[in-house]
């Protein structure tokens, strides 16, 4: 692993990733960079998305050179290739999204009809807006109106025919758009059982219309399953509200049993948060030494609770394997997706107890607990019994936090940000109009070992912000931000003149923190809710996204449900699709003059950067409004 003076040889921006990695090595343990290293060279066919495993007539590869085979044994050449891998990827970002979201509706089900003690509705106010969107009778009372919800929801995953009903949030012009195009989404699982039937041997061969339906896919899971996922936590858990906390490695306290939650779905962390204000459990962590219960949060789990509950941050994807490296973790408790295998070995090395939830999910040397809306609460007292007794088993000397944690403001849900400029969207508009605030952009994604981490996000972040453009951002994205002090109130002062004002007048940071991955649907939620208010649709806003350090298929899934709503979106990491000119100029070029928007690929965070804003000066005067280039 190359570690020179230039932070873009080294793994990481942030000192506490480095001081670890440096740890790791000390005591003999591989890392996420020990691992990326010992595969290189990466695979070339697969790198160009020209390998095929779909049968077994197979695998096969092509020939970028054009000297070997140009066909699969089946005869599909390099475009039909590369768009059947790339829709399977969608399509199972799409699925984990999704997934996340119906295992939300099944416990909002379940509290409606008094089977899930420990669980909710906390915002009654939000049941029933997302009710009467619903078209569900104003005057039920809360359960009723709940369980009417939930069951319409749940129809929302298998519908055939017609939109989904949060599409119904959109311009109708772009609605008009995907019923011209056929990609009008209907249901999660009508899109991705689709998905895979097109892209089995034999069935689609048009690359183009393989893609198309790609999008489909990926809007399905914007404007269905993941925006589910998202208004369900906030009626269940409480809508985010601006909230202080704290970031990096240093949230761990060495007097205190840690317990760090890891994952994306909040149902978890919910019981987890309830149990560790037990008192008798708090009474227990301190009759063995302890001077309290510390919890801390991880990747998108962590999200969803410093965005409600204020829960500080230990860090992003590629922290997951370092937290427990410091051995201050009394337990790291999962439930799915973006968790490393490799936990549960880096755990054995230490007292930590690596606990999983989910049946979806199970690790190797872990302890399964599984949750479900009925037991969660007496579940996650159970838990948490488990990491205070496990302080005992805590070596004090081999302890290590290497920083002081780092002050954030977090919470920024739509309603918030909302609620921040007197209930509508005109202020913000009107800052936008007198160039106060050029434009917004989404900077969203997760982490890869194949960038230095956080450079990417902090990079573009720290350059938009400076130009005036407002920065909302989810994910791991949000962890790299706020470590680098861009979400306290003082990183007002690295903004341009203009945003500068505004954020010191709204006493808000000029990088607004929107949640976990699966609440990107906020942004194009609220990219929506301008449009409307301005009487364009969403490709004419001055408004971009941005995805650095991207891995998932998650990821590919978001990007592509952005473009398909009109948001110009750059990644840093290339997809696997050079293989085909065909889907790269489509990707790039083509889907501009289809949908109102595209890709572009930038490994170059100030390159990429310089992109963006040219794109929201660019649409700032298509709106008539005064360009600075």
């Amino acid at each position: 692993m190359a570690d020179h003076t230039d932070p873009k040889q080294q793994c990481s921006v942030h000192p506490d990733t480095l001081a670890m990695v440096q740890r790791a090595r000390q005591e003999g343990i591989e890392t996420v960079w020990d691992r990326a290293q010992a595969q290189e060279p990466q695979c070339g066919f697969c790198s160009l998305g020209l390998s095929c495993r779909n049968c077994v007539m197979g695998p096969c590869r092509l020939d970028p050179f054009g000297e070997g085979p140009q066909q699969g044994i089946c005869g599909a050449d390099a475009d039909i290739i590369v768009a059947r891998n790339l829709a399977r990827m969608i399509a199972a970002g799409a699925a984990s999204h999704s997934d996340h979201g119906r295992d939300l509706v099944e416990t909002l089900l379940a509290v409606a009809e008094g089977l899930a003690p420990g669980y909710q509705l906390t915002d009654l106010a939000k049941l029933d807006r997302i009710a009467a969107e619903f078209g569900i009778a104003a005057d039920l009372p809360p359960q009723a109106k709940a369980k009417e919800l939930a069951l319409a929801m749940m129809a929302e995953f298998g519908i055939h025919k017609g939109h989904l009903t949060f599409a119904k949030r959109l311009p109708a012009a772009r609605l008009d758009l995907w019923q011209k195009l056929n990609i009008a989404p209907r249901g999660i699982d009508r899109e991705v059982v689709e998905t895979m039937h097109r892209t089995h041997m034999g069935v689609d061969n048009d690359a183009v219309n393989i893609l198309l339906h790609a999008l489909r896919t990926a809007l399905s899971d914007g404007w269905g399953g993941s925006m589910i996922a998202t208004e369900v936590s906030d009626i269940l858990f409480g809508t985010p509200q601006p909230v202080a906390s704290q970031v990096n490695l240093g949230v761990l306290k060495k007097d205190q049993v840690n317990i760090v939650l890891h994952g994306h779905n909040p149902l978890v962390s919910e019981m987890i948060y309830r149990a560790s204000h037990d008192p008798a459990l708090i009474d227990r962590a301190k009759a063995l030494g302890a001077g309290g219960i510390n919890l801390v949060g991880l990747c998108c789990t962590g999200n969803e609770v410093l965005m409600r509950k204020g829960i500080p941050m230990a860090g992003n994807h590629l922290l997951q394997e370092l937290v427990i490296l410091t051995g201050a973790a009394e337990a790291m408790v999962v439930d799915y997706q973006c968790i490393m295998p490799s936990v549960g070995q880096v755990a054995a090395c230490y007292h930590t107890h690596l606990i999983t939830t989910s049946p979806k999910a199970k690790f190797p040397l872990a302890q399964h607990h599984e949750f479900t809306p009925e037991n969660a609460l007496e579940k996650g007292r159970e838990v948490v019994r488990l990491a205070v007794e496990n302080f005992a088993r805590r070596r004090p000397e081999r302890v290590f936090i290497p920083v002081e944690p780092v002050q954030q403001v977090s919470g920024f849900s739509v309603e918030a940000i909302l609620g921040a400029l007197g209930g509508t969207p005109t202020p913000l508009l009107d800052a936008i109009k007198a160039g106060q605030i050029r434009g917004a952009v989404g900077v969203v994604g997760c982490n890869n070992p194949k960038i230095c981490q956080d450079l990417g996000h902090t990079t573009i972040t720290r350059t938009l912000i400076a130009s005036d453009i407002l920065v909302l951002d989810t994910g791991c994205t949000a962890v790299a931000n706020a470590k680098a002090g861009f979400k306290d109130l003082s990183g007002a002062a690295l903004a341009g003149p203009g945003l500068q004002a505004i954020c010191e007048a709204l006493k808000i940071p000029p990088v607004l923190h929107m949640g976990s991955c699966v609440d990107n649907t906020r942004i194009i939620a609220l990219a929506a809710a301008l449009a409307n208010a301005l009487g364009v649709d969403v490709d004419k806003l001055p408004i971009a996204a941005a995805a650095p350090e991207w891995y998932s298929e998650k990821a590919a899934a978001i990007a592509a449900y952005a473009v398909a709503s009109g948001i110009y979106t750059v990644l840093g990491v290339t997809p696997p699709v050079l293989g085909s000119k065909t889907v790269t100029d489509l990707l790039l070029t083509g889907l501009e003059g289809v949908v109102g928007a595209k890709f572009a690929v930038e490994p170059d965070p100030e390159k990429a950067a310089a992109l963006l804003i040219r794109q929201v000066e660019s649409k700032r005067r298509g709106l008539g409004l005064d360009s600075r280039l």
